[in-house]
């Protein structure tokens, strides 16, 4: 046993090391969770606990440059459970606050005299990493607020799973992240904050630790709403009894498939300050509150099969293909194996017995091989293109690669993408379409789509198609003739450039392509949000002559809707708008958000003591954005109004 302690010690603790300070993920939240509470019966039934026990501490030793700081108030972790008996049993006769418990990075915001002073990491609860110049671009905290006194919150740092896939996609495989929690900490830590202002990564508080001189009449929810009005956004959150609890539990579960951001479980809270305080803590966690994780469903099936699929970026990914299992109210055959190094380290081979469940109730996941027969032959050649398949380092392991970069895999997802609604906009040309338009010898490349009328006769006599058909693929092929040249740009699908970079990069150079092709390092460098690895992806790109082959032949077919450049443009430079409801003078709110980059604006999702204005035509109506600005006295203006400012 004391043996099996000391091994259970090792994995752990290089589990978590991995996890918090080099954003890696070497085994899964199933796999840690189950050793973890094997050590803790173990210690329980040995009576043996080593100091450098994970169930005795709470962190580790930070590895970085940024400047340590010592939290005022040391940061514990939780005590968990599965089980909503143990919930009810915690709550007893007390009120307690039920909310998310949000996947991300732990920060701590320091305000005083109304300003953002500081923004530090948990670190290892007791010592954190100083991150204030990039807190300073999270999308929703507020860099002044109206309270004087020195105020101290926690949140989590997140980045949502829609912002999550454009930066991946953006970014060469090496170097895309797992999870939404390792893309967030990885750019919360950078050095540099413009790495962090490129990404949208936001702030959810969900404890406040200090407010000079503000009573709350002894309750916690009051410190929520109290934050609310100072404009931070609060965890999602239930008031619950004992005999609500199971309730709200199933309710917030059964939000999760909808959720914006990442969640790995619950927290549950006392509401009575006075009687949280008078319970103290143990060394390791504190009595008033206890973390519910979903108890993940298993299921035992068998593998069948693994495909390799080919993406865009030329990555083959390994997705396992198993008998057909219910989890978590759904039929599930398939899960994601991310790269080689976990189909190497689960032993798998076809015919295995093995476990599968939902991460986060979410995503499908091999917890563990059951037989560990390891009979998976690694290919050597692409299954799309037979071309060599090469093993390369990423931040999780080590992963597969197609050789060739005409792969019909990759040409078919980079048509794709150059034809998808914020590149060219062409509608009508699904994947499967092209696929049928490559086969046919129809497209080799992008260029290829603007001379389909040479294949009129093949295309309307195709399966699927017809003459209407083919005069609305037309129209719209030839409704993108006429792009603005940062969805050009996106469209090229040039490594970590996506749609917003584009407009900064088009902004710095006046909209001229000529210009943007022949930039070098240190123009590209000065740009805003830009950096190292950007710079070089657009360089690197222009470098090719294919490449400005194929831009040179599309210009004979396109031309640019470039705005006029000139200093008035920018009159809407650091005002941040709020767009909702229909608009009448737009085309749509799309065209009205257009028009605000346009002048220098910026356009955000939600209402927050950064906004300048909130445009809405109903200016009485009572939506939850309305209210929000009312709240905070941001202006609500019209489309009309709008135009007078910017007049």
């Amino acid at each position: 046993m004391k043996n099996r302690i000391k091994e259970l010690i090792s994995i752990l603790n290089k589990a978590s090391k991995a996890y918090y300070q080099q954003d890696k993920e070497i085994i899964s939240d199933f796999e840690y969770d189950k050793l973890y509470d094997e050590l803790i019966e173990l210690e329980n039934k040995t009576g043996i606990i080593y100091s450098n026990s994970p169930t005795q501490n709470v962190g580790y030793e930070i590895l970085s440059n940024l400047k340590k700081i010592k939290h005022e108030t040391k940061m514990l972790s939780l005590d968990k459970t599965k089980e909503i008996p143990a919930l009810e049993s915690f709550l007893s006769n007390n009120d307690g606050i039920l909310s998310y418990k949000m996947d991300g990075l732990t920060v701590v915001l320091t305000y005083n005299n109304g300003s953002l002073v500081q923004a530090v990491t948990r670190g290892n609860g007791e010592v954190g990493e100083d991150i204030t110049h990039n807190a300073k671009f999270f999308k929703n905290i507020p860099l002044k607020i109206n309270f004087t006194s020195e105020l101290i919150i926690r949140g989590e740092a997140v980045i949502s799973f829609e912002d999550f896939n454009k930066i991946n996609e953006n970014l060469p495989p090496e170097e895309q992240y797992k999870n939404p929690r390792n893309l967030c900490s990885g750019t919360v830590r950078q050095l540099n904050s413009e790495i962090s202002a490129s990404r949208n990564v936001n702030c959810i508080i969900f404890s406040l630790v200090k407010a000079d001189g503000v009573e709350f009449n002894d309750k916690k929810s009051n410190q929520f709403d109290f934050l609310e009005k100072l404009g931070f956004e609060c965890v999602e959150r239930k008031l619950v009894s004992k005999s609500t609890v199971k309730e709200a539990v199933l309710s917030f579960e059964a939000q999760i498939p909808e959720n914006k951001y990442a969640t790995d479980g619950l927290v549950l809270t006392y509401n009575s300050l006075s009687y949280s305080n008078s319970l103290g803590s143990t060394s390791k966690f504190p009595r008033d509150s206890i973390a519910f994780k979903w108890k993940d469903e298993l299921a035992e099936t068998t593998l069948l099969d693994i495909l390799w699929n080919t993406s865009r970026t030329g990555l083959i990914n390994p997705i396992a293909v198993f008998e057909p299992v219910e989890l978590e109210g759904t039929t599930v055959e398939r899960a994601s194996l991310h790269n080689l190094s976990i189909v190497k380290n689960l032993h798998l081979g076809i015919g295995d017995k093995i476990k599968v469940y939902k991460a986060n109730m979410i995503i499908p996941q091999v917890a563990e091989n059951l037989t560990k027969s390891d009979n998976i032959k690694i290919p050597n050649h692409c299954s799309v293109c037979g071309h060599t398949a090469e093993i390369i380092s990423l931040k999780d392991g080590e992963a597969l690669k197609c050789t060739n970069p005409n792969c019909k895999a990759r040409q078919i997802s980079s048509l794709e993408h150059f034809v998808s609604r914020d590149a060219m906009n062409i509608e009508g040309l699904s994947e499967a379409t092209i696929e049928k338009f490559i086969e046919k010898g129809f497209l080799n490349n992008y260029t290829d789509f603007y001379k389909l009328e040479r294949f009129k006769d093949e295309i309307i006599n195709m399966d699927g198609f017809g003459e209407k058909s083919y005069t609305n693929l037309l129209k719209a092929v030839n409704k993108s003739k006429t792009p603005q040249l940062p969805n050009f740009i996106y469209a090229l699908g040039i490594d970590n450039v996506g749609l917003n970079n584009a407009k900064l990069l088009c902004k710095n150079f006046n909209y001229n392509l000529d210009e943007i092709r022949k930039a070098n390092f240190e123009m590209l460098i000065n740009i805003d949000g830009f950096g190292d690895v950007i710079a070089n992806s657009i360089i690197d790109y222009f470098k090719y002559d294919e490449n400005n082959k194929l831009i040179d032949e599309v210009l004979n077919y396109i031309s640019f809707e470039t705005p006029e450049i000139t200093l008035s443009n920018n009159k809407l430079e650091n005002l941040t708008f709020v767009v909702t409801g229909n608009v009448n003078i737009y085309k749509n709110r799309k065209e009205l958000q257009s028009h605000i980059e346009s002048l220098g604006g910026k356009v955000t999702g939600s209402v927050t003591s950064k906004t300048n204005y909130l445009i809405n035509n109903d200016i009485d109506s009572t939506s939850s954005k309305n209210k929000k600005a009312k709240e905070l006295n941001i202006p609500i203006i019209t489309e009309e109004d709008f135009i007078n400012l910017i007049k």
